[in-house]
This record gives C-alpha cells, structure tokens and sequence, in this order.
C-alpha cells in the first residue's frame, strides 16, 4: 500500500500567532535540514503572505551572489531543491492538495490557512487536515478564541467519517521566559480537561522569527529556500518542534535527523 500523504496546518483563530512564520520555519527545516519531501499550499487569501515570501526571497536570491551561491550548492544536495509553494483560494486547496499528493512525490503538505472561520471553504479545507497544531500565547483572548475554535473542530471533525482530522494538538508560542504568567499552569489544567494534548516544546518570543532572508545580509533564519542558519535555530524551539510533529504524524526516516 502506498504511503499517504499528510495534510497538516497550523492554525489559530487570531491575527498575530505567528502561525505563518512557524509554518515556513518548520518546511524549511524538515525539508533542508531533514530531507523530507513537502510542499506548502497559501490559502490565506488574499494576502498570501507565505506565497509573496517566496517571491522575496526569489528575488533576494537574484540580487545577491552569495545567496546565488548558497543556493547552487543547496541544489546540488539530493532532495535538497527548492520546495513548491502554491496559493489558492481556501476552497480550492482540497483539489490542489489532491493533486500534489497525486504526483507521489511528498510526504507532508504544510497548509496556511485563514485564520477565521468565516471564510468561505475553510471548514471543507479543514475537514482535509490529517492533523492541527495550534499555537497559543498566554493572552485570555488567543486563548479563548482558540480552545472555542479546537473545540468546535473536536466536537464536528475529529474521528469522523466525513473528515480526515486525527489529531489536533496545542502548543505554546511567544513565550517569556522572564514571565511567570499563571495562567500557563490555569489553561493547561482547562486544555487537559478538554482532552486536548499540549506539545512539550514552547517557542520563544524573540526578534529572530521576524528577520526574513533579503540581499543585503548572508545570515538566514526565516526564508521558503533555505534552511534556518545554525546559530540562529539554537534555542528558537524549531528542531525541537519539528522533532516532536514528525513523531506524531510517524515519519519514517526523519526521526533522527530532526533532532540535529
């Protein structure tokens, strides 16, 4: 039996989580770092702000001739070229993530959604997942907006016949380490008792997750075509991140090498 390709999106009811970023940071890093074959579909529209990264950083690349070289080399690496990244309407991604799963080529498809339910397609989008993972910050109103969403999606989707979703699972995002917020501790006790999983990585609050690849600098963190710099991933949660979502989803061969 072929091996199926998974649907899997980060997704939040709340402008501001980060869910783009962490999308692009977790691709990036499971495709260079890891070798794992995915694709990223855009259907926030109509900003499409993963899709118009992509064409930045196409463009970045261009005008930069050590960036030209990192990515010749990067290319030369099997399973190392330049991951897709399509965009389309919500409502148009079920059919588009048919058709790349089609091609055989992919383990994961990573999905940016909208991020509210009013869109039009989104819950037939959503119906597609194989799993969520939803960041949360310790904000009352995130928090709320989001277990009310999860806890729709629990109740609608999960297990169900007419979806795919298997999983659907929370972890905590922007956090300050100086902060003792209680109510951490408080929504951990509400979220175990909605039988929702909390992941154990927690991603920092930190300037990093905004400096996206340009010409002017060789240093890479957040970028659709390279893999995050090195010294940059320490203590930004990503490896650790990743590591957990591909034991979740049972990946085979990527276990190891996400944990480097």
């Amino acid at each position: 039996m072929d091996k199926q390709t998974l649907n899997v999106a980060f997704a939040t009811q709340k402008g501001g989580s980060g869910k783009t970023a962490i999308t692009v940071l977790v691709a990036s890093y499971l495709h260079y770092n890891c070798g794992c074959p995915l694709a990223v579909i855009d259907c926030d529209f109509p900003q499409h702000s993963l899709y118009e990264m992509r064409e930045r950083d196409s463009r970045a690349v261009l005008e930069n001739e050590y960036l030209k070289r990192m990515a010749y080399e990067q290319m030369r690496e099997p399973g190392r070229a330049a991951y897709p990244v399509q965009k389309c309407r919500v409502e148009r991604a079920p059919d588009m993530a048919a058709e790349l799963a089609g091609s055989g080529n992919y383990d994961l498809l990573f999905f940016d959604l909208p991020g509210t339910v009013n869109s039009s397609g989104i819950l037939r989008t959503i119906a597609q997942m194989d799993y969520i993972f939803a960041p949360v910050s310790a904000d009352q109103t995130v928090l709320e907006s989001t277990l009310a969403f999860l806890d729709v999606l629990q109740r609608m989707m999960l297990g169900k016949e007419t979806s795919r979703l298997k999983g659907l699972y929370l972890f905590w995002n922007l956090v300050d380490k100086r902060e003792k917020s209680g109510l951490y501790g408080r929504y951990e006790k509400v979220i175990a008792g909605m039988g929702l999983p909390m992941l154990t990585t927690q991603i920092p609050d930190t300037k990093r997750f905004r400096k996206e690849l340009d010409a002017e600098n060789r240093t890479v963190f957040r970028s659709t075509l390279f893999a995050p710099d090195k010294r940059m991933i320490a203590g930004s949660g990503i490896p650790e991140l990743a590591h957990e979502i591909i034991s979740i989803l049972k990946l085979s061969g990527y276990e190891e090498t996400a944990n480097r």
